[in-house]
Formats: C-alpha cells, sequence, structure tokens
C-alpha cells in the first residue's frame, strides 16, 4: 500500500529525472502479508540512464541505516520507465530475483504504477493507493 503524498513525491521525481530512470527505497512494514509503505527514500540512479538505473553503495547504506533508525523494513524499490511500460524489464528481472521485495515500476509514458515480485517468475502485486 501507498499513499497518494508518496504517489506524488515518486511521480515528481521520475519528472525530474527525465530522460533518465529514476529510483527510490521504500520504507514499511509487513502485516498479514501486505507490503505498508510508511516512508520514501528518493535516491540518484548513478547510471544516468533511460533504460536500467544503479544506486550506489553509499546511498543503499544510508537507506538501510535511516531504515533501521526509524525501526522500519526496507519494503520495496521503486523505479521509473520515461518511455516504456510499467513492466519488469530484462534487466529488472535479474535484479529482481536477489531483491525480493516489490517492485513499483512508474511509466512516465502511461503515467501509471504497476508492481511486481519476482517468485519463479514475475507475478503481479496488488497495488493500493490510500
Amino acid at each position: 500500500m501507498l499513499l497518494q503524498n508518496h504517489i506524488e513525491l515518486l511521480t515528481d521525481h521520475a519528472k525530474r529525472n527525465i530522460p533518465n530512470e529514476s529510483c527510490a527505497i521504500l520504507f514499511g512494514k509487513i502485516e498479514n502479508e501486505n507490503f505498508i509503505v510508511k516512508d520514501v527514500f528518493l535516491t540518484k540512479n548513478i547510471e544516468n540512464s533511460s533504460i536500467n538505473f544503479t544506486i550506489s553503495n553509499d546511498e543503499l547504506i544510508t537507506a538501510y541505516g535511516e531504515a533501521e533508525k526509524r525501526k522500519l523494513e526496507v519494503v520495496g524499490i521503486f523505479h521509473s520507465h520515461p518511455d516504456s511500460n510499467a513492466y519488469p524489464s530484462t534487466t529488472d528481472k535479474k535484479y529482481m530475483e536477489i531483491n525480493p521485495v516489490p517492485w513499483v515500476i512508474f511509466s512516465n509514458k502511461n503515467k501509471e504504477f504497476k508492481a511486481y515480485i519476482f517468485e519463479s517468475e514475475i507475478m503481479p502485486v496488488s497495488l493500493e493507493i490510500r
């Protein structure tokens, strides 16, 4: 579940980073198998690429430290697709396998958010916005 203010923050982040992919880490809690996003940690795409994203190790360390300090977990990874649909690319799939949390993708092209998780294959995840 994402709050409307998270959606606005992530949409603005994606727009500001055009033509490149934007990225962020989602902090929250897992309650009854539901991923509840409590906060968004905006990150920089150090690849400056429109088809890939990478978060620096320094920023990842900072993010995990911040989550721990707030007594939250990393419950998702966000990134945008500037010119394509909100569906995981081949590269996304590779990294989804080693990061088993929901991946929220925003399509700048279609102005839509979708979520997926990798469980032996890419599975859509219901994305509730409040």
